[in-house]
């Protein structure tokens, strides 16, 4: 697994000539953020050696290199999931892969079904713990150059990062709101009891990715920030049949102030 890190890192750096400071990950709905980039190069994962390919609509299947807020990323365009059928391995193989390239900070952005009664659909949450009932991508033989067996995570997303944000956001007059994720496999969306459990455990919304990706991030000591943006709600009373459309289509209203914020932060860091 190592040498395949370092060698796909190694290809993407000799083909791009890019050294990227910040990597973004970006989620269903959510690739348009790019439009605010000045890129440089774009690979599409086809391309990249030991890269998985995504498989859902609304993720694009591309590293975008070029400048956001002022400073050097790499934005992945479409993310791998654990329900299209890869390993946990395969799903967060992109941030060690950028990790490997140099980044020194990780944003991470969903779309998710907020189960917190005082959510709107539209709304940004800002994450600051998650829940998370996915395969741990940890498990197995530990690689001791990539990270310690045994991980810290009683700060699973940046705290300066969080106050920079919510800064930026009240700077801005960006809506905020701060809660917990909680991670499922999906494909399927929840049931009604499923939303009425995720928030007696304590979740503020729910959602089928990021987690494994900021675990693994965690685990290679990389500083995490990440967003959910309300795109359905499971609330007594307010949960209605949602299609992967409608959660496309409720994102894609929310870019230009996700795309603010993460400039924003971007250029604070």
């Amino acid at each position: 697994m190592l040498e395949k890190i370092k060698n796909t890192a190694s290809y993407i750096l000799d083909k791009t000539g890019c050294k990227p400071d910040t990597g973004i990950i970006l989620g269903t709905g959510l690739g348009g953020v790019v439009d605010d980039m000045e890129i440089d190069t774009t690979l599409f994962y086809e391309e990249i050696p030991n890269f998985p390919v995504s498989t859902v609509d609304g993720h694009h299947g591309r590293l975008i290199f070029g400048r956001l807020g002022g400073k050097d990323v790499v934005a992945m365009q479409g993310r791998f999931h654990y329900y299209e059928g890869y390993d946990m391995q395969e799903v967060t193989f992109p941030v060690r892969v950028m990790k490997m390239m140099g980044i020194t900070s990780l944003i991470v952005s969903n779309a998710s079904g907020g189960v917190n009664p005082g959510f709107e659909v539209g709304d940004i949450m800002i994450m600051n713990d998650h829940i998370n009932l996915l395969p741990n991508p940890l498990i197995g033989r530990n690689i001791d150059d990539l990270g310690n067996r045994i991980v810290d995570m009683s700060e699973p997303y940046d705290p300066g990062m969080i106050e920079k944000a919510e800064q930026v956001a009240r700077d801005n007059d960006i809506k905020v709101q701060k809660g917990c994720y909680v991670a499922t496999s999906g494909p399927t969306l929840e049931t009604p009891k499923e939303y009425e459990y995720f928030r007696i455990i304590g979740g503020d919304a729910v959602g089928m990715s990021t987690v494994p990706e900021v675990i693994v991030a965690r685990h290679m000591d990389l500083p995490v920030f990440a967003v959910s943006v309300i795109t359905d709600l499971g609330v007594p009373g307010k949960i209605e049949k949602i299609s992967h459309e409608d959660v496309q289509r409720a994102a894609e209203q929310v870019k230009p102030k996700l795309t603010a914020l993460i400039e924003k932060l971007i250029a604070a860091l």
